[in-house]
């Protein structure tokens, strides 16, 4: 069994470079057969928006559209409840198979056995 991948991403489109990083690592292990879950809060709230991702442009990265389709077809997507609030966004604002879910659930993927977590 592959490790499961837990990834938190703090950063909107302000901080593009971090942004596509968290968004290349969890594609990148969603094909390499890893189980992965990529939580975005903040501003990165946004990317769970549809539209937003294709809006996102950075030189000499893959589109970040492509790279989120990869993680809500192999993974899963998570948008942080508070976060979700204070941007006054609801489920049926977000795109089809992101989940809303706050802290007691980030922690507890977090503590599972042989998980691995990354905060961008």
């Amino acid at each position: 069994m592959a490790r499961a991948l837990v990834i938190k991403l703090t950063a909107g489109a302000d901080e593009a470079e971090r942004a596509n990083q968290a968004f290349t690592v969890a594609a990148s292990a969603v094909a390499a057969g890893a189980s992965v879950s990529l939580w975005l809060t903040g501003e990165a709230v946004w990317f769970a928006v549809p539209g937003q991702a294709e809006d996102f442009s950075l030189p000499h990265a893959a589109p970040l559209a492509q790279l989120l389709a990869a993680v809500l077809d192999g993974g899963q997507l998570t948008v942080c409840t508070q976060c979700a609030k204070r941007r006054e966004l609801t489920q049926a604002d977000l795109l089809p198979g992101t989940r809303i879910a706050g802290a007691p659930a980030f922690t507890e993927e977090i503590l599972t056995n042989n998980t691995q977590a990354i905060v961008y």
